[in-house]
């Protein structure tokens, strides 16, 4: 397809009539065992699209309209929530759950619809081959697991033969995710690895933690939620076990995870994908055209904490695939058929992000047909307690695909044989 110069664009667009709403599903969690991290990620997404409206007038000329549909992080609900809404022209979804993306893969694509999981859901998505419909750029859990043990063997001089890693994790499609690459790289690099799996929703832990305290593992990693986080956290107090070398995946660290046990939380570290904290200039937008102005999707106070920041720059990664989405079409008001091309050839730079008022926020990243997960790069945050902040202490470095792609080619395979996919972009 022929890219449009800007120029040309925009006089398509000045030149358009009155055009509909881009309508952006929010499939939101603000209730039940999850909702002190649902809340923050809904907000933040709303908020982003908010601004755009409010500052630029939309998205190339055109208003954008947030679906808020509630799940409770229930598959059902979510389920739900998609078939009454996908008729409103929805351009993507962000089903903010493992268990419903898995449901809405095959209701998506049949309905030529693209879902976003980002950072999280069926992790061989991001083969594009098979997964036309669906993306988790700019990482996955395969990702955020060996991120976690390079890491490790970062601070360990590159050698962990003989060490011993514990994965607890939520007994869930979502927790198990993490466990396959783990035990690859487990035989890679020599490390025992022990699993500990916590029942829904989380709170009881004392049987695993007081596992641990008689394993005495050296390291744990932790793919958990909500409540989950926080028992975690609280048990590994309980046994004195060293925060700095308690490391959990994305999900596991937020503001919520580590504040309940006050200081001593500080040193536990989180995998993530993109920054953290509230001294991005695009912030100050927020404040003037979303907060101060009352437009604001919560209180306005959760600006710069883990999660509002990953849902606000989910929502400007559909935003961007919006314009590269309009600038391919040259039209403004552009289908859902057009929002997955949009998607399937983003490209994100350090210039673009810069000039969103968002510098470094995340990886540098383009988007392919065959690649539909981005450059899988991570970096850590750690807490600090006394000011009550997370901080980046490393690079968004480069994850072990080594030992990914071949588990991300060997699971997407398996699910084209079962489902009679033939493979695209040849």
């Amino acid at each position: 397809m022929k890219r449009l110069a800007t120029a040309t664009v925009a006089a398509v667009m000045a030149a358009a009539p009155v055009m509909a709403d881009l309508v952006f599903p929010s499939l939101s969690y603000r209730t039940g065992a999850f909702a002190a991290g649902g809340i923050p990620f809904a907000d933040g997404y709303a908020d982003y699209m908010t601004l755009l409206n409010e500052r630029d007038g939309g998205i190339g000329g055109v208003m954008t309209r947030i679906l808020e549909c509630e799940t409770g992080y229930n598959t059902e609900k979510g389920v739900e929530c998609y078939e009454a809404t996908k008729g409103e022209g929805a351009l993507v979804y962000q089903p903010l759950s493992t268990g419903i993306t898995y449901q809405l893969i095959p209701k998506a694509t049949a309905d030529g619809i693209a879902i976003h999981s980002m950072g999280y859901g069926r992790t061989s998505a991001a083969n594009g081959k098979v997964f036309s419909n669906v993306f988790n750029y700019p990482a996955n859990y395969w990702n955020g697991a060996s991120a976690v043990v390079q890491h490790i063997l970062d601070v360990n001089g590159g050698d962990i033969k003989g060490k011993k890693i514990a994965l607890v994790y939520h007994n869930s499609a979502y927790g198990k995710e993490p466990i396959r690459t783990l035990e690859e790289l487990s035989k890679k690099h020599g490390f025992e690895l022990s699993l500990l799996a916590v029942d829904h929703p989380g709170q009881e832990q004392k049987s695993q933690w007081l596992q641990i305290r008689r394993e005495r593992p050296d390291y744990v990693t932790m793919w958990g939620w909500g409540v989950m986080n926080q028992v975690a956290i609280q048990e590994a107090v309980n046994i004195r076990f060293p925060m700095e070398n308690f490391i959990g995946v994305w999900w596991s660290g937020s503001e919520n995870d580590v504040l309940p046990s006050g200081d001593d939380a500080n040193g536990y570290k989180a995998v993530t994908f993109h920054n953290v904290g509230n001294y991005f200039p695009v912030f100050e937008d927020v404040k003037k055209y979303v907060v101060d102005t009352g437009k604001a999707a919560g209180a306005g106070d959760q600006i710069g904490t883990a999660v509002y920041n990953r849902g606000f720059y989910a929502a400007m990664l559909a935003a961007e695939a919006v314009r590269n989405a309009q600038a391919i079409h040259g039209v403004a008001d552009i289908t859902p058929a057009m929002m997955l091309d949009g998607m399937e050839s983003l490209e994100i730079t350090e210039a673009r992000m810069a000039e969103l008022g968002m510098p470094n926020f995340g990886p540098s990243f383009k988007v392919s047909c065959e690649n539909h997960g981005g450059p899988g790069t991570v970096g850590v945050a750690q807490w600090d307690a006394s000011s009550k902040t997370w901080s980046l202490i490393s690079d968004f470095k480069k994850t072990d695909m080594s030992v990914i792609q071949p588990l991300i080619e060997a699971d997407s395979a398996a699910f084209a044989a079962e489902n009679n996919i033939a493979e695209r972009c040849n």
